[in-house]
C-alpha cells in the first residue's frame, strides 16, 4: 500500500528510531517497503539500512533529486516522504490508513496528508519552534519538511513530482492538504547542534516571503 521514501546523507545517528517506528505498519500491512535514497553517505547508513531490511539506492545528492529517485523506484500506490530524523508516533499507521480509505472510496477528493510537527526536547525554544510551524501551516498552508508527506501516486504524478530545488507542497492547493493528528517527532540533537533560532526564523521567513503562493493556497 505505502512506499516510504527517506532521503539520507550520513544519517546513522538518527536513522534507527525512524525505521523502528515503521515496523508496526509493516506488520500491519500498511507499509510494503521503505526506500532510502542516499546521497553518498560515508558513515554506517548502509549498514543500518541492511540490518533493517530496507532498500538503499545511490543517487545524486540533493533533497529533491533524492526524493524523486526514491519515488521512481517505489512500487506502492501511496508514497510517504519522510525525513531521516523524523519519528512517527504510535498510531500513525491506523490514521494514515483511514485517510487513504477516505480518498480511495471517494468520500473526499485527492489530497496529501501531513503530520503535526513536534520536537523531542524540553524548554521554551522547542515549544516556540512548534508554534511557528503550526502558524505556518494554518496561515500559509506550508508544512515543513519534517512533517512528512503522504500522497497518492496519482496525485504525485499529476503534480509533476519533485523537481530540482522545488518543494512539491508548493503545488498543492489548501483543499488538497490534510493535517493528521499524529505527530512526526524530530530528534533534538540536530536542533541542538544548529540551534533553534536559525531554523525557526528560516521557516517563518519562507512563509512570509511567499505571499503570492500563500494567497493562492488560501483561496485555491
Amino acid at each position: 500500500m505505502i512506499s516510504v521514501v527517506i532521503p539520507t546523507l550520513n544519517a546513522e545517528s538518527v536513522l534507527a528510531p525512524t525505521l523502528a517506528a515503521l515496523v508496526p505498519a509493516v506488520v500491519g500491512g500498511q507499509v510494503q517497503e521503505a526506500i532510502l535514497a542516499d546521497g553518498g553517505s560515508s558513515d554506517d547508513t548502509r549498514v543500518i539500512s541492511d540490518a533493517a531490511g530496507t532498500v538503499l539506492i545511490d543517487v545524486s545528492r540533493g533533497r529533491a533529486s533524492q526524493l524523486a529517485a526514491g519515488a521512481a523506484q517505489a512500487r506502492g500506490d501511496w508514497l510517504l516522504f519522510l525525513e531521516a530524523n523524523a519519528v512517527l508516533e504510535p498510531g500513525w499507521a491506523e490514521e494514515a490508513q483511514a485517510f487513504i480509505e477516505r480518498v480511495e472510496s471517494g468520500r473526499r477528493g485527492q489530497a496529501a496528508a501531513f503530520f503535526r510537527y513536534a520536537l523531542d526536547d524540553d524548554g521554551f525554544m522547542p515549544r516556540l519552534a512548534e508554534l511557528v510551524a503550526r502558524m505556518s501551516c494554518f496561515l500559509f498552508a506550508m508544512p515543513g519538511e519534517n512533517q512528512a508527506m503522504l500522497i497518492s501516486r496519482k496525485l504525485y504524478d499529476r503534480l509533476g513530482g519533485f523537481r530540482k530545488d522545488d518543494r512539491l507542497v508548493h503545488r498543492l492547493k489548501r483543499s488538497e492538504m490534510v493535517m493528521l493528528n499524529s505527530r512526526a517527532v524530530t530528534g533534538a540533537p540536530l536542533h541542538r547542534s544548529e540551534g533553534y533560532v536559525t531554523p525557526t526564523l528560516r521557516q517563518l521567513g519562507q512563509a512570509l516571503l511567499s505571499p503570492v503562493r500563500a494567497l493562492a493556497r488560501l483561496y485555491g
